[in-house]
């Protein structure tokens, strides 16, 4: 290893560590405390948008002046996000598209930027489960569920994510889950496709401190099971 690289590693450790302590101490102050992101006349792209938490976040940010881009396989579910939107007096833009096929992905990428613009917050919240045990799970289930929670997020970062380094200016976001951290029995192509989903997130997040954009910044959410359609009938013991 060239010294070069050797003085470069360990200024990555040491942002790492001054960027962790930071977000740490952030933890334990109180909501209300430090200022809020103003998101106002800004675009954010949810993925999954059509319902549960993906319809939720869309309404919050609209609340918070934001336009708001929707991408979602269901078509249904996605309108009547829009509509309710709209009848807010949103700017809302939906889109219909299979996270688990990449072509469809870089096209509706690529319709976004000469619709709307560039992005300026991507919420990678799309997620699928099929909840069987691994002997039960047919392949292509499992493949799925490994496209849409894992393999997806490569692609739409890839198309949104350059405009937001070019500008030093964007917010990524990555809604992974707690099977994200611990595996559990019944999930495994669940849980390995989360775990992927935080390894991607975490990677990318050191690349774009190395990159030295201090303006770009990430956030990794890991929740807990969410009363939304995914996990009806779900209890924990």
């Amino acid at each position: 290893m060239e010294p070069k690289d050797v003085i470069d590693f360990v200024i990555l450790i040491v942002y790492t560590l001054a960027v962790s302590l930071i977000e740490i101490v952030k933890a334990f102050i109180p909501n209300g405390i430090l200022p809020r992101k103003n998101v106002a006349g800004k675009t954010v792209l949810i993925t999954g948008s059509g319902s549960g938490l993906g319809r939720m976040m869309a309404i919050e940010f609209g609340k918070l002046g934001a336009r708001i881009v929707l991408w979602d396989v269901n078509e249904k579910g996605n309108t009547e996000t829009r509509k309710k939107l709209m009848d807010m007096g949103v700017k809302a833009h939906a889109y219909t598209v299979d996270l688990s096929k990449k072509d469809q992905i870089n096209e509706t990428a690529q319709k976004v930027k000469c619709e709307v613009g560039n992005v300026d917050i991507l919420i990678n919240n799309a997620g699928i489960v099929t909840g069987k045990k691994l002997f039960e799970c047919p392949d292509d289930l499992m493949e799925k569920t490994m496209q849409v929670n894992t393999n997806a997020l490569f692609y739409t970062t890839k198309n949104f994510l350059p405009g937001m380094l070019e500008s030093n200016s964007g917010h990524l976001v990555t809604i992974a889950s707690m099977a994200g951290q611990i595996g559990v029995a019944g999930l495994v192509d669940y849980c390995a496709s989360k775990f992927g989903a935080v390894g991607y997130h975490e990677s990318v997040t050191a690349e774009i401190i190395r990159l030295g954009k201090s303006g770009v910044n990430t956030t990794l959410i890991c929740p807990y099971y969410i009363d939304t359609g995914m996990f009806d009938g779900v209890e924990s013991k």
